[in-house]
């Protein structure tokens, strides 16, 4: 107990001493290291944490000696071999050392210095709080002289600043902290102001992540000059690194002032619009432009106020000579598509001059015109009242725009098509669009390939993929119920004239499933393939809404098999825990269904090998998920329960269930009992027959027939539900229930259970004079086994309770009936005992 003791506090005595040695305490460290090793010598821990202080104090002379060369030796490749220690995982380098380090580079003239010494100081601030310490220390004597010794050391060195002044842990108060990050936030500020645009990104940094963070608490230090010149960032001229951080800091800025900085927003860009300069216009165009697909109320409300679409207009004469302001207007277009109300107003006041540019403007006005009416004609409905002409005008001119997009993407050589994927993705809302589309095999290729070319760029993957699901949408299954509800709304609409008639012709089932086969024979899996690689949520969770489509056909589902389509879904439909890009539950759940519809009409003996990858228990988890209940608050009377899934669910793991190797069954039992003994008792008798298909299938296992024939109360009880069942209504249920009792009652516990119900007996004689072989086959052989199959007590109980019962004159009038073999021999071995002993 004694040395127990010792190397308790041995260990104890060890952490210290780590924790000592990082905190720069060596001498302190070292004694209670000479102490844990006279308590335990041979410890293990003791001699790995020497080893470690040993090391990092190797590391951190290292360290400090190639900062001394960087600094006053000019050493450039010491300089950046200090960097990279402070960039590799698990290096960290001692308090002490690393407060030595920053001091000799903050010694030394920042010009002197390469811009090396950025990425030092960074790492340095990012590592050690002692140093993070020092920089508190040094703002609270004074902000201003540190943030301009900070300043000119780079990027990183400047923003660092930030890091310091909203880690709560190196400042003496909080008064303290909120006054050295006002003053550093107008520092910034003011910096942002007068160095023009060739360090704004550094200073944009600064505010940005000031304001990401605190915006509460800063946002009133934003005044109008302030305010304008984080604007003037936002010039689509600028780079995108640049303009990012100015959106972040607008769209906070906005978020958090409301409508005092909106409004101040709003005049702003007002007092540009009306400016006489072209620069203003660039700017205001910009501005909005850039804060309408993060604050699309705000922009909104900016762009539909009674000026502002009224002032654009002098702008868009066919006499424009500033083509960079009419690029930021149609750039501001573009973004403002996003809204209906702004399409309308568009439509309305701009579209002639948009189509003289889609003819006569240069490549780049042309292009983007070209997607703003793409958007608008997408929203526009035409209604019945209005005349053919006018109705044959439209589809032309969108025809016209969808084969000019076409063209684009035919042509591809790596240059950028964005403009017409988005073009695309608006206009195939249109059904006659869709159509164009999925008839041209060509197409449907050449998108593919762009695709699989452009998995980098995130938007035109989206976009290019929302072309897809557009192609492969289906209406949504309504009840009849649902569809009398959806016409009273569409006359109580308006706009519902068009609902009235109902779902254009070019959507029904057999439409949709065609462009759907389109697609599949195009090759879209293996670009699904390479999209999983992604782990953007929006990208996985498109892939899995179109091959959840795709699937609905069952002639597709072996073609889908093969090209790697359950694995892929395995993947999609399984919850990675801890991972930052982890999909939504509806993205799972279309994949989980996407899985379920192929696992029903494939042999899943092709799918799964015997040995290898995918196992065929890792579907077990996903097709399970889709049996539970949606959460609380999701269903009404208008929108129930979708069952569907529920029903292919159960046909996918019972065709699982099937699989000569007892562990899936087994599998199955474990994760999804619960639920699947619930749906025997569903309302529907859809969902009621599959779940009792899936449990006669899951008999063949040990721990499925053990819920029923353990001895137990609860396997009674499910047992007389699988009585009841072989006397409802629906055959096939009727089959499943006699199907599953005729393997049980191959247990002495399950026949005592079917004698201890009043009719249980009753219920399998009732089988055997169904019209059905089927049905009849199983109730003889149920009736076989209580007669010959039982033991001991039991066996006795049997025969008496089937001869009381009338067994003897059911079973001779099925023998005389019937000129099945299986019932004939099945119905001899069961009569036979009872004769014998009458």
């Amino acid at each position: 107990m004694v040395h127990s003791t010792g190397e308790e506090r041995a260990v104890h005595l060890t952490r210290e001493a780590v924790e000592l040695a990082d905190s720069g305490h060596r001498e302190a460290a070292s004694r209670n290291l000479r102490e844990a090793l006279s308590l335990a010598p041979d410890s293990p821990a003791v001699k790995a944490a020497i080893i470690k202080i040993q090391q990092e104090e190797e590391n951190g002379h290292h360290l400090l000696d190639l900062c001394q060369r960087y600094a006053t030796g000019k050493d450039e490749s010491a300089g950046k071999d200090a960097a990279l220690y402070l960039r590799t995982d698990g290096l960290k380098p001692p308090e002490k050392v690393a407060l030595e380090c920053v001091k000799l580079l903050l010694a030394q003239d920042p010009h002197t210095l390469s811009s090396v010494q950025d990425d030092v100081i960074s790492g340095l601030v990012r590592q050690n709080a002692s140093v993070r310490q020092y920089f508190s220390n040094k703002l609270q004597i004074s902000v201003t002289t540190f943030f301009d010794e900070i300043y000119d050391r780079g990027d990183g060195a400047a923003v660092c600043l930030d890091t310091v002044v909203l880690d709560h842990a190196v400042w003496p108060s909080e008064d303290t902290r909120l006054h050295c990050e006002s003053e550093l936030f107008q520092l910034f500020i003011a910096k942002l102001m007068e160095s023009g645009h060739d360090l704004d990104g550094r200073s944009l940094k600064g505010i940005a992540r000031l304001l990401a963070v605190d915006a509460v608490k800063l946002q009133h230090l934003v005044d109008d000059e302030g305010l304008d010149v984080i604007l003037s960032s936002l010039d689509l001229r600028l780079p995108l690194e640049l303009r990012s951080q100015a959106t972040l800091a607008t769209v906070k800025y906005l978020e958090t002032a409301r409508e005092p900085g909106q409004d101040r927003f709003s005049r702003l860009l007002s007092a540009k619009v009306t400016s006489s300069r072209n620069n203003d216009h660039i700017i205001a165009f910009s501005a909005l432009a850039a804060v309408f697909p993060v604050v699309p109320d705000v922009a909104a409300a900016i762009f539909l106020s009674d000026d502002f679409v009224n002032s654009l207009i002098p702008f868009t004469s066919r006499n424009m000579k500033s083509k960079k302001v009419e690029t930021a207007i149609l750039e501001l277009l573009n973004a403002a598509s996003i809204n209906q109300a702004c399409r309308d107003a568009i439509s309305k006041h701009l579209s002639t001059w948009l189509s003289h540019l889609l003819t006569n403007g240069n490549d780049q006005s042309s292009e983007l015109a070209a997607v703003i009416l793409a958007k608008i004609r997408a929203s526009e409905s035409v209604q019945p009242s209005q005349s053919n002409g006018r109705i044959e005008e439209e589809d032309e001119k969108t025809t016209a725009l969808v084969s000019r997009f076409k063209d684009q993407i035919s042509k591809y050589k790596g240059e950028n098509v964005s403009n017409a994927i988005e073009g695309l993705a608006y206009s195939s809302v249109k059904p006659t669009v869709k159509a164009q589309l999925a008839q041209d095999a060509a197409f449907l290729k050449d998108l593919i390939k762009v695709l699989k070319a452009s998995m980098a760029n995130t938007s035109v993957l989206y976009g290019g993929l929302m072309i897809i699901l557009n192609l492969t949408q289906f209406l949504p299954s309504m009840t009849e119920e649902q569809k009398k509800i959806s016409q009273l709304k569409a006359y109580a609409d308006a706009s519902g004239a068009r609902a009235r008639t109902g779902p254009h012709p070019l959507e029904n089932e057999q439409h949709v499933i065609a462009r759907c086969n389109a697609v599949v024979q195009a090759g879209i899996m293996p670009l699904f393939i390479e999209c999983s690689k992604n782990n953007l949520p929006s990208v996985q969770g498109l892939v899995s809404k179109i091959l959840l489509s795709l699937s609905r056909d069952r002639r597709s589902r072996g073609t889908l098999a093969q090209q790697g389509a359950v694995k892929l879904l395995l993947t999609l439909g399984t919850a990675r825990q801890g991972t930052s890009g982890s999909m939504s539950n509806e993205a799972m759940q279309s994949a989980s269904h996407a899985l379920a519809r192929i696992l029903i009409s494939v042999n899943p003996a092709l799918v799964f090998p015997s040995s290898g990858f995918p196992q065929i228990t890792s579907a077990v988890r996903p097709l399970t998920g889709l049996l539970s209940t949606p959460e609380v608050g999701v269903l009404s009377a208008e929108q129930p329960r979708d069952l569907l899934p529920v029903f292919e669910s159960l046909l996918a793991l019972t065709n699982l269930a099937s699989y000569p190797d007892p562990t899936t069954a087994e599998a199955i039992v474990r994760h999804a009992w619960t639920v699947v003994e619930d749906l025997l008792l569903s309302d529907s008798p859809m969902i009621q027959r599959a779940a009792c298909e899936l449990v006669c299938n899951l008999m063949t296992c040990d721990s499925g027939a053990a819920k029923f024939s353990d001895g137990s109360n609860r396997a009674a009880q499910r047992l007389h539900i699988l009585l009841a069942l072989t006397d409802t209504a629906d055959m096939d249920t009727r089959r499943a229930a006699g199907g599953a009792l005729a393997m049980l009652t191959e247990f002495d516990a399950a026949i005592a259970s079917i004698l201890d119900r009043p009719r249980g007996v009753e219920l399998l004689l009732g089988l055997c004079q169904e019209n059905d072989d089927g049905l009849v086959h199983r109730g003889v052989a149920c009736v076989r086994n209580l007669t010959c199959m039982a033991t001991g007590e039991i066996s006795a109980r049997a025969r008496e309770a089937v001869k009381k019962s009338g067994g003897i004159d059911i079973l001779t009038k099925v023998l005389k009936k019937t000129s099945n073999p299986a019932i004939l021999q099945t119905g001899v071995e069961a009569l036979k005992p009872l004769v014998e002993s009458h």
